[in-house]
């Protein structure tokens, strides 16, 4: 059912960097850019990631209890990318670990902008 999730920047250049570095990991490239959004995804039969500096010209602000999920396809995936969005700066919300006992292998950061973002695998 999701086409495409968008997160707000202040800084789409600053922001462009850490997602083409960080989505990368999960084989997504740019598929689409204007001067005030960039659209990433890894196929065109999977959801799509997007950054926008807001359309109403006011600052980007976080949603409290805003969170994207990204799926990996492994536990070392999710270890992998959380250290990548960190040497990016991002900042922790929570290191990769079990979260739950039906398999639930996550991690949690804020990028940048100060969204916040999980990446998990099940099993």
């Amino acid at each position: 059912m999701i086409g495409y999730t968008s997160l707000g920047t202040n800084d789409l250049s600053r922001s462009g960097a850490f997602y083409d570095a960080l989505l990368a990991g999960f084989g997504a490239q740019r598929v689409f850019e204007q001067p005030d959004f960039i659209v990433w995804s890894a196929s065109e039969n999977v959801p799509a990631f997007s950054v926008h500096v807001p359309f109403d010209g006011n600052a980007a602000t976080v949603g409290n209890g805003t969170m994207i999920a990204l799926s990996t396809a492994s536990r070392d995936q999710v270890d992998a990318l959380y250290k990548k969005a960190i040497s990016l700066g991002a900042t922790s919300e929570g290191e990769p670990g079990q979260r739950h006992e039906s398999g639930f292998y996550a991690a949690y950061f804020r990028d940048p902008d100060g969204n916040k973002l999980n990446i998990h695998h099940m099993g």
